[in-house]
């Protein structure tokens, strides 16, 4: 391994076995982040396959010619490897975060939300019609009614009142309340499928412009890294490395880098500076803010399947609801009743026919002709690969510290030269703060 980085992090190779083998690692490399890139682009971005093979070659062909020409190109590529674990990577892993959950969870929410109306519109359909048939059950008692209110009366053959029906003003068409209902109902899940198009080009819009700006970006950091590695001595330059260790001992200054332990980190060491951990902590809060919006859509994926399911289980458990309608009609006649009260004697009037019926109805809120789609579960497996992914994001949060480490040691490897002038100006630095105190 040590023999093919340093064949990979030459300028020039020495000889033709080792341009071969430099070829073929370029090939290597160059074959597997075309499929990861193709992959990317199909699966995450959703992109159709034919640009995305178009797009995966074109850029596998130019990786391979870039990294096996041009050296500064390599050390830049192999640096973006680790600066994948920095905050440039965090953004492309949450960026994929919320693909997979707008993709996923805000269908499931629509559909489930559909489900409920529909149970409504069940609901209101079958329970407008059953008023319906119950003012007809108006109608029929009224009738009924008033020919026993008519009877009594031509009984008595002594005043003869005008028709004593009662009148009902019933609509006996409801194709115009099923008609308008159908409408709403058609209004509503337009507007809804409208809202879930907009929402998913929105965010594949977004996803796409953040993932190309942070694989941009992640090339641009590293090329920054190596420009003001290589124009700047001061620029992260506060490690204890080998090189530093060896011109130490050959000067006989051991002792600088003992009483200057405080302030130089060793590079392969776990120790974290006050301002590191500082900024851990801060990136973890911000990804626990992100992480608590994304477990917001989650359970309101699983807080509208709950409605939902409950919403069918109940309408299909509705009883039908019956309502009585009890009519009780008593009559007497009394002959000079207000001259027998006059004279306080016993008055007690001739009765007449009686009148007692009860009419049945029965109210009815669901049907089986009902069109009802069943509610949709959320999927676990999208909450298990948002846990996962966050997983890595929480990881990456701590180890980025040592990936900036990791990209300076990358540096290091490519121009060793300068890494010994940079080593250099460190060990003038120690001595001259040496001498000054």
């Amino acid at each position: 391994m040590a023999d093919l980085w340093s064949v990979y992090s030459k300028p020039i190779p020495a000889n033709g076995r080792e341009l071969w083998t430099l070829f073929l690692q370029c090939s290597c490399i160059t074959a597997v982040i075309g499929g990861l890139f193709y992959n990317w682009l199909f699966a995450s971005l959703e992109y159709s396959w034919h640009p995305s093979i178009a797009m995966a070659v074109s850029f596998s062909l130019l990786l391979l010619l870039t990294l096996f020409l041009v050296h500064p190109a390599r050390c830049v590529f192999s640096m973006i490897m680790p600066t994948l674990g920095t905050k440039q990577g965090r953004k492309l892993l949450l960026s994929t975060c919320i693909m997979i959950v707008v993709v996923n969870v805000t269908p499931n929410i629509i559909s489930n939300i559909k489900t409920i109306l529909q149970v409504i519109k069940c609901i209101c359909k079958n329970s407008s019609e059953s008023l319906l048939n119950s003012t007809a059950l108006l109608e029929t008692a009224s009738w009924e009614f008033g020919d026993a209110i008519q009877e009594n009366v031509h009984s008595l053959n002594i005043y003869r009142p005008m028709n004593g029906h009662f009148q009902f003003s019933l609509l006996k068409n409801s194709s115009l309340i099923y008609q308008q209902m159908h409408l709403a109902g058609e209004k509503i899940g337009r507007d809804f499928l409208a809202v879930e198009v907009l929402v998913k080009d929105a965010v594949r819009v977004g996803n796409k412009l953040v993932a190309g700006f942070s694989m941009l970006y992640l090339c641009f950091e590293s090329t920054w890294y190596l420009k003001n590695y290589l124009t700047n001595l001061r620029f992260d330059n506060f490690y204890i490395t080998k090189k530093l260790e060896r011109l130490a001992l050959n000067r006989k200054a051991a002792h600088l880098l003992v009483g200057s332990s405080k302030n130089l980190i060793r590079p392969t060491g776990l120790k974290l500076s006050r301002e590191e951990v500082v900024l851990c902590i801060v990136q973890a809060m911000l990804l626990t803010v992100a992480l608590m919006l994304m477990l917001v859509i989650v359970a309101m994926d699983h807080f509208a399947f709950s409605v939902a399911d409950t919403a069918v289980r109940k309408a299909a458990q509705f009883s039908v609801v019956p309502v009585t309608l009890n009519i009780k009609y008593n009559a007497k006649i009394g002959i000079l009743p207000f001259l027998l009260k006059l004279l306080r004697l016993p008055y007690e009037g001739l009765p007449l026919q009686d009148f007692e019926r009860s009419y049945h109805h029965y109210l009815t809120f669901s049907s089986a002709q009902c069109r009802i789609s069943p509610p949709t579960p959320p999927n676990p497996s999208v909450l298990l690969v948002v846990g996962l992914l966050f997983c890595i994001l929480y990881a990456t949060v701590f180890l980025e510290t040592y990936a900036h480490r990791l990209c300076r040691k990358i540096a290091g490897s490519f121009f060793e030269s300068w890494e010994e002038k940079r080593a250099l100006y460190l060990y003038k630095k120690l001595s001259r703060k040496q001498t000054e105190e």
